[in-house]
């Protein structure tokens, strides 16, 4: 199939009589932060499950560090690190031990695990809490801590499954940087996720996944140029106000309607703000914003990432 670090075809998982992954292709080069993007349940966990080699795929073919999943399933698990959507640490053992004890399973020495535990904690920035009780953790301690034991083994591909879900803003961009780091030293990433910030600001590369299916794929910007317009504007009405959709329509490129506002995408803000104040059209807020990923989506299906 050629040179990707993960690559598939036509692959499919079905549970029963439900098909939660239906014939999406995907490669993934060396050295990437390659993104799954979509809403819960849109089949981005079952394809990483599937790459991981935890899951059997049901159809098409799969190819992860030049192996077959369903032959080679150890040889692939012992070279790669998998960030799972919630957090299993081993909470009766000290944040150091999580890393020591999970580096023996993978036969490393432990003169090895000790020094990688050292090394790895320095990077999840745990260097003064080694021996402290994993409860007494933040969540994003946690995290960082969930994060520097899938590297325990070195792992050319790193697997992280809605990395920063349930975490504050500030967590949240410390695990990017963290991410960011390890790109810089040469790991390739798959990630998943639902916050369309994220997907712009950690992929090379990115698919958007709807119902099983890939709808969309390319680089944060090259996706927001082919599906939207530079800027959006967000217009709010007074409750039980109609909204002016026909007069608007007249002015965008184009407009989605949502419960709570109205999107108008076009390539000028500022001017079309303006130009709807000089027809007495007074919304209770106006925003110009660009145009995100949440666009993407919206266009592509008819509903925003997080419904």
């Amino acid at each position: 199939m050629g040179d990707g670090l993960v690559q598939a075809r036509g692959l499919r998982k079905s549970f029963g009589g439900f098909e939660a992954v239906r014939g999406v292709d995907v490669d993934v080069a060396p050295g990437e932060i390659f993104g799954f993007l979509g809403p819960n349940g849109a089949g981005k966990s079952s394809t990483m499950r599937m790459i991981a080699c935890v899951s059997p795929r049901s159809g098409g073919e799969l190819s992860v560090l030049g192996m077959d999943p369903d032959v080679d399933g150890p040889r692939i698990r012992a070279r790669i690190g998998v960030v799972p959507q919630l957090d299993n640490l081993d909470t009766e053992l000290t944040v150091r031990e999580n890393l020591e004890i999970y580096g023996r399973y993978f036969g490393l020495s432990r003169a090895h695990v000790r020094r990688k535990a050292v090394e790895l904690l320095e990077l999840a920035q745990l260097g003064d809490r080694g021996d402290a009780a994993v409860e007494s953790l933040s969540g994003g301690m946690k995290r960082r801590l969930t994060i520097a034991r899938s590297l325990v083994n070195d792992p050319e591909l790193l697997l992280l499954d809605e990395p920063t879900t349930g975490l504050d803003p500030q967590a949240r961009h410390l695990l990017w940087d963290r991410l960011y780091r390890l790109k810089g030293e040469g790991v390739t990433q798959i990630v998943t996720t639902h916050y369309m910030d994220e997907a712009e600001q950690l992929c090379d590369r990115l698919v958007v996944m709807d119902a099983g299916v890939i709808v969309a794929e390319g680089s944060p910007g090259e996706l927001i140029a082919r599906y939207s317009t530079r800027e959006v504007l967000e217009l709010r009405f007074p409750p039980g106000t109609a909204a002016p959709v026909e007069t608007v329509e007249q002015l965008a490129d184009r407009v989605e309607v949502l419960p709570d506002r109205l999107l108008l995408y076009t390539s000028h803000g500022d001017h079309l703000q303006a130009e709807l104040a000089r027809r007495g059209l007074t919304p209770l807020s106006a925003l110009v914003r660009r145009s995100s990923l949440e666009d993407v989506f919206l266009r592509l299906t008819g509903r925003s990432l997080v419904d």
